[in-house]
């Protein structure tokens, strides 16, 4: 038995409840780990609350990453052994002390790298990985706009979009997180707060607008990101912190310049062991030679787990934040 946070109803955060559950065995080709540090994502808030559907019959295990140690491997897995240090990614039941897991969904973690660091960055790294290198291919000079800049994927972002020579332009709600976006990656910061962000965006592009817009912030923005992209620009809705986009049409891209859109999601970019490892690795090693710096800027014990969600949607963090078991 271990301890895990789980929710038996959709809600607010005081659905998440301590429980001692029963972990198993690894079957073949699995892996049983003992977890050392988790990440806190507004997807965990989005399967708690029900926006995102749960598993059928089952009470909800949140989370989506997390660090830890490899306690025993079941039959036929290679490449893994007792004692090795590993992360992963996955939609749910991160937030345990322990977990049976398919060793392919595993990745090894350098020398470099700290289970807290490899916890807050492997649902967040690697979705700036796919979105900054696949789903839309940043130029060098290209114009971004990056919304929620001092968030955990803004500012992992925000670096890697300086190491690829692009214009970052990122938003932001306080004075505090315009600082902290400028010291990782952004040329320009717009406080969305005391300014209107479309019109600051056509000031610094000299009116011809960014290139992409990456946003995962949804009703709240997406009209706004539509007036910032140029002719032919591109949309890229990879969240819904304020709320899911209700009323787009198809007609919007053409009225703004034959633009594009997509709603790519994690997963489907690492859907094979062969693009997680490469993207993994892409991740270790802009972090391991400091070109990326990934701080955790808060933590919590596991059992706390339900102020960390409070205080992640009441917008009181920056950064990362990780759970402790």
């Amino acid at each position: 038995m271990s301890m895990a946070i789980v929710a038996v109803r959709s809600g607010g955060p005081d659905v998440l409840e301590p429980r001692e559950i029963e972990t198993g065995r690894p079957g073949p080709d699995e892996v049983l780990l003992s977890q050392t540090a988790v990440g806190v994502n507004f997807l965990d808030t989005y399967f708690r609350s029900g926006l995102y559907p749960w598993p059928q019959g089952e009470p909800l295990i949140p989370g989506g990453e997390a660090a830890g140690v490899v306690e025993e491997v079941g039959k036929n897995v290679t490449g893994l052994s007792p004692g090795d240090r590993v992360a992963y990614t996955t939609p749910l039941g991160a937030y345990r002390e322990s977990r049976v897991m398919k060793a392919e969904r595993l990745v090894k973690l350098p020398p470099g790298i700290s289970d807290e660091v490899a916890a807050a960055v492997m649902l967040k790294g690697l979705t700036a990985h796919y979105l900054l290198h696949r789903t839309f291919v940043v130029q060098p000079r290209q114009y971004v706009l990056f919304h929620a800049a001092a968030g955990g994927v803004g500012l992992i972002a925000g670096q890697w979009l300086a190491t690829l020579g692009a214009i970052a332009i990122g938003t932001v709600g306080s004075a505090e997180k315009a600082a902290l976006a400028r010291r990782h990656g952004y040329a320009h910061v717009i406080n969305y707060n005391t300014e209107d962000f479309a019109k600051r965006v056509a000031e610094i592009t000299e009116g011809r607008g960014v290139h992409v817009v990456y946003d995962s912030v949804g009703k709240d923005t997406y009209r706004g990101s539509l007036k910032c992209l140029r002719r032919l620009g591109h949309f890229v809705s990879f969240g819904q912190s304020s709320g899911m986009i209700a009323d787009f049409k198809l007609s919007d891209l053409a009225s703004h310049g034959s633009l594009t859109a997509t709603r790519p999601v994690l997963f489907d970019y690492i859907a094979t062991h062969e693009e997680l490892e490469q993207a993994a690795d892409a991740l270790f090693t802009e972090i391991t030679s400091s070109r990326i710096i990934v701080q955790v800027h808060k933590t919590f014990p596991l059992r706390q787990a339900a102020e960390a969600h409070r205080q992640f949607e009441a917008r009181n963090t920056v950064g990362s934040t990780v759970l402790l078991p």
